[in-house]
This record gives structure tokens, sequence and C-alpha cells, in this order.
């Protein structure tokens, strides 16, 4: 791989990291000591932490379309570019819209987070919509084969492989740190 490859998937897989380990950590924290509202109330303290995650998060999506610019055309097989092109925007077009669509049916603030932030609801929150009707986790599984798309569209080595280091940290992250939150918090 030539070095500005090796230099961008060494800033994706970093990118992804800071990611899951800084999201996760600040999240526990929150939940453990209220790190966020206690210096700064319910609202504010929300709302910075919303904005540095979504710095993070940018970050890490750009440091993966970076990476499969840079390593484009690395992927060693003989299948035509048109086909691999059109697989990827399938599954692109595929991941993106089944994020779009969970977000849409969970709310901005629950997309970042926001039940960490301040005490837990009087009752269990009412099954969500959506996605959610017939999948556990759309956001973090069939929301993130665009990463394989984009890499696929790229013709990327590279970035497969940082494809599927991505999908396996963003569930280990829903492992660890979000389902625990959620049977702690909502007995589910």
């Amino acid at each position: 791989m030539a070095p500005w490859g090796a230099a961008a998937l060494l800033y994706h897989v970093a990118s992804r990291l800071v990611y899951v380990l800084w999201v996760g950590r600040a999240l526990r924290r929150e939940e453990r000591t209220g790190h966020y509202t206690r210096a700064h109330g319910e609202v504010e303290g929300f709302a910075q932490f919303r904005r540095r995650a979504a710095v993070v998060m940018n970050n890490d999506a750009v440091s993966f379309v970076v990476l499969c610019v840079v390593t484009y055309n690395t992927l060693p097989v003989a299948v035509s570019r048109v086909l691999l092109g059109g697989v990827g925007g399938v599954l692109i077009v595929v991941g993106l819209g089944m994020k779009l669509w969970a977000r849409s049916a969970v709310g901005a603030d629950r997309y970042y987070w926001r039940d960490f932030f301040g005490p837990p609801p009087a009752a269990p929150p009412v099954p969500v919509g959506g996605p959610y009707r017939w999948f556990r986790d759309p956001m973090y599984t069939i929301g993130n084969v665009h990463l394989t798309g984009l890499a696929l569209a790229a013709a990327s080595l590279p970035a497969l492989a940082a494809a599927l280091f991505s999908h396996t940290a963003i569930l280990v992250f829903n492992h660890m740190v979000e389902r625990p939150h959620v049977r702690r918090r909502y007995g589910v």
C-alpha cells in the first residue's frame, strides 16, 4: 500500500476509535456521575456533549471518505468496476436510507443519546416505529452497510477492511455502552 493509503487507513482507524471510545467514555461518565449535567445543567450539558459528539462523528465520516479517495481502485478483483459501483451504490442508498429512517423514528435527541442526560422518564418509552418494528438495531446494523458500499464503489481494498473494522467497532460500542444503559434505565 502506498504511504498516503497507509496514512489514510491509520487516520480512519484512529477516528473510529476516538468515536467509539470517547463517546462511550463520555456517556458512561454522564450516566455514572452526571459530568455534563452537574456542570452545565441538563439542557446545556446535553448541548455541549452533542456538539462535541457531532465533531467526532463528522471527522469519522470524513476520514472514511478520504480513505476511499486515496486508495481508489486498489481492489484486486476481476469484476467489472461498473458492477462494483452499482452494488456499492445500492448499499450506500440502503445504508443511508436506513440511517435516515431510523433517525426519523427516534428523533434527533435520541440519535445523539439524549436519554443519558437527565432523569429517566416516568414510564419506559413506547416501542419506536419505523425500522425498529422489524430490526433491533437498524442504525448500527443495516444502517452501516453504506460503508461497504462506498468501499466497493471506490474499489478500495483498504476501505473494505476499514468498513469491517468500523462496523465491528460500532456494534461493540452498542453492546458495551447503549444496550447496558437501556437495560439499566428501562429494564428492557
